[in-house]
């Protein structure tokens, strides 16, 4: 765990003396005191004024390090100041320390449950005023670097995600390249199963999470096709029963090259590729689930593939037209495919042909 790590003593002494310093007090004569005992004291830069709003503007929009602040003023009172302080400036507001004649409990009170720090009655010694000042100064300037070395962590973690992101994106792309070079005729197939099944999984009401997740894993649905040999794959005619038994298997061979990594995208991936030929009846391969037996993940990709793959031409087919391959689906829809994922799908119809009209081969 990174720990916040505090200051050299010689960096806290010079930021304690240039932290900026508000005075608030409706009497001349007492802000000429506190200004010269703060300039005794050394600190260097320090405002004042005896109109407690302008007082409030100069806090709220200065953004001091600490505000010296009388209790009783004209038109503002210090709690009513301090509490309009931090409605505006909330976490950011500065400490603020009372300086006052008010010594009964009530005052003090009031003044505290209103957010004041500290708060110190007059007459009052020289070192317990810089004292106080100090130790409020140097809590305020700590809590204000560990805020900031909060924010940088955060930064890098945001920037450690983009990147495992991108890396991850990578990966994904250069699988699907591999995949390529085995098929070239699938062309933007991989990436158009992506985009429609993202699609597809948002319609249905699934998280933001999983829909990103889909949309990334679906284009690895057909990676184990890289294990079948070419004249099996490649072959320009339909396939005979020895031939299809062998192509099936691509199914196994990218859920093991996908599966085992520990990584939840490659893992559904693996889900996918394992699943997305299994059918709503049953009839489906390799292992002939059936039903909500079948995974979510497989059974929307299904639907995606199915109606991608007759719009597009192959070595042993021509693409079907849009109205042939519609009726397809609805007559698949309790059969091949999850019926409530087809219906959903058809009833969106137009939106799934505009993305892969957008990427179109």
């Amino acid at each position: 765990m990174t720990q916040f790590i505090l200051p050299p003593s010689s960096d806290m002494e010079d930021a304690l003396l240039s932290a900026r310093l508000l005075v608030v007090d409706d009497l001349p004569a007492n802000v000429e005191l506190l200004l010269g005992m703060l300039e005794m004291a050394g600190f260097t830069d320090v405002q004042s004024t005896t109109d407690p709003f302008e007082g409030l503007a100069l806090a709220q929009h200065g953004q001091p390090d600490l505000v010296l602040l009388d209790y009783r003023m004209p038109g503002l009172d210090g709690p009513t100041f301090i509490s309009r302080l931090k409605a505006g400036l909330g976490t950011e507001a500065p400490p603020v320390l009372v300086v006052t004649a008010q010594n009964d409990e009530g005052s003090r009170r009031k003044a505290l449950e209103a957010g004041a720090r500290d708060y110190v009655t007059k007459p009052y010694a020289f070192w317990e005023l810089i004292a106080r000042s100090r130790n409020l100064l140097e809590l305020h300037l700590l809590h204000r670097a560990q805020r900031q070395h909060s924010v940088r962590l955060e930064q890098q973690v945001l920037e450690r995600t983009a990147e495992l992101e991108r890396t991850r994106a990578e990966i994904i792309r250069r699988l699907c390249t591999a995949g390529e070079f085995r098929d070239e005729d699938t062309g933007q197939h991989v990436t158009r199963i992506g985009r429609l099944s993202a699609e597809l999984a948002g319609l249905a009401g699934l998280d933001t999470i999983y829909v990103n997740k889909i949309g990334s894993a679906a284009p690895l649905h057909d990676i184990g096709k890289i294990g079948i040999p070419d004249n099996v794959l490649l072959k320009p005619g339909r396939l005979d029963e020895a031939e299809w038994v062998i192509m099936r298997t691509h199914a196994e061979i990218g859920a093991q090259i996908l599966g085992g990594s520990g990584l939840k995208l490659l893992d559904l991936a693996s889900e996918i590729a394992l699943s997305h030929h299994e059918k709503w009846d049953g009839s489906g391969y390799p292992r002939g689930l059936a039903g909500e037996h079948i995974p979510l993940s497989g059974r929307i990709v299904a639907i995606c593939d199915v109606f991608d793959a007759l719009l597009s031409r192959r070595p042993y087919k021509e693409p079907w037209p849009v109205e042939r391959v519609i009726d397809h689906l609805a007559a698949s829809a309790g059969a091949h495919l999850d019926p409530g994922l087809t219906r959903l799908f058809l009833d969106n119809i137009d939106r799934m042909l505009a993305i892969r009209a957008e990427l179109a081969d």
